[in-house]
Order: structure tokens, then sequence, then C-alpha cells
């Protein structure tokens, strides 16, 4: 069994689904610390204008877990976010199909952050095509240390290969893996390109700007983003 294991993330970049596509079972790391000014409570679509951050609002006090961190709901986000997918996104071939669920999210007053994120990745790795097995990292054993708590995490699912991100290569100790009898692969991936609307092409966005532009063919899009070789790691702008 090949697992993976990632923090939620808010409408998360091709990347992620990515990884997501080529495990059976996928973890969601809900008990870390949360980090401000990172993917989880927001990321990037593009508009006439270039791209722009969809941000959640939220309120935390350090060192929350990320699934303690509350959605901040004295700012109008919803119809914020709901407004700018509509002026993006109304004139690609695949938003109407889509456009109900996102309408009913942002219409649902999420209490913390953690459950909008998990119900919008559900929703879209379904609309993808793609089916692990999805579990909270809060549901299972639980070890301190980086690499110690993945290594339960995939021993407690009786794991034989662990999917790691490219970034990941200079803190895992890949001799916990090798010591629990675990392989460890890491994700090769760069952002293959793909129609958009508004000019030149615009890499890394979030995986939405995919599904309303290229609808049931995003899968076999995200496959050609896969690469031989060394990785390109995470090349997104961080703010």
């Amino acid at each position: 069994m090949k697992v993976a294991i990632h923090q939620p993330q808010y409408l998360p970049w091709l990347g992620y689904f990515d990884k997501m596509a080529q495990v059976d079972c996928f973890v969601v790391l809900d008990n870390v610390q949360f980090k401000k000014n990172e993917w989880q409570n927001r990321n990037r679509i593009k508009a006439a204008s270039g791209w722009q951050w969809l941000t959640v609002p939220v309120l935390h006090r350090f060192p929350q877990r990320i699934s303690e961190v509350r959605v901040n709901h004295r700012a109008a986000w919803p119809r914020k976010h709901l407004q700018a997918l509509l002026s993006s996104y109304s004139g690609t071939p695949f938003f109407e199909v889509h456009r109900p669920f996102f309408e009913e999210v942002y219409a649902r007053e999420w209490a913390r952050l953690a459950d909008l994120n998990l119900a919008t990745l559900r929703y879209l790795a379904e609309a993808l095509g793609i089916r692990p097995k999805l579990l909270l990292a809060s549901s299972l054993p639980a070890r301190q240390g980086r690499t110690e708590r993945l290594v339960a995490i995939c021993r407690a699912l009786g794991a034989d290969t662990y999917l790691s991100g490219a970034g990941a290569r200079g803190y895992l100790d890949l001799g916990c893996f090798e010591e629990a009898g675990i392989g460890v692969a890491f994700q090769a991936f760069q952002c293959p390109s793909y129609p958009q609307r508004f000019g030149p092409f615009v890499p890394d966005l979030s995986v939405v700007d995919l599904l309303f532009n290229c609808g049931e063919g995003s899968l076999d899009v995200l496959r050609h983003g896969r690469i031989i070789g060394e990785d390109p790691g995470d090349r997104r702008p961080s703010g």
C-alpha cells in the first residue's frame, strides 16, 4: 500500500492532487501546527488582471493545531470568494457544472477551517476522478517528531511505501522509514500547461483553474505534469 500525508489546504494546487492520484490512501494531516500565510487558508486563481489570492480569514492562537483553527466570519469572505470565481471563470467551459457546489459551500457558515478544506478537498478529488481512501491523521496513532509521526501513520495503515513531497528531502530521516520496512518515494511534478482565459499561461494555481477550463480531461493534464529525473521543487510564490 502506498500512502501520502499532507496538511489540508484550501482549494489546493495541481501537485497536491497529483500526489493524491498516485496513492492508495491519502492522510489529511489535521493535527499539526497551523502555519500562517501559507497554503492552509489561501490559494490563487487567475483573474483578468492576473493571478489573485483567495484567502479565508481565520482566528487562531499560536501554536494551535490546524483542526482547532476557526474561520473568522466578521469578514465577508464567502461572498468575495464566490464573486471572484464568477468573475474569473463564468466564461470557462466547465464552470457551470461545478457552480452549484461552490454556491452551497459559500452559503454555509463554517466553524473550522479544517472542515471547509476537507469538504472542498473531497469534492475536487471526486470531480477529478481521484478516489483514494481519505483519512484524518487525528484518527490515527500519533508520535512526536516530524519523521516519527509520518512513520507511525504509515505503520498503522500497513503501508509499504510513503510518497513524499519533494520539499521534504531536506528533513526526512530516511533511516526511520528503513527501520520500519517502509520505502520512500519522492514526488516529481511540474505544472503542465493547459487552456486558460486571460492571456499568457500562469502555472501553479488552484486546481479549480484546471477543473473549470478542462473538465473531465483534467486528470490527464495532471498526469502530464509527472516528470522523470530530478524534481523541480515547489516553485510557487510565497507571497
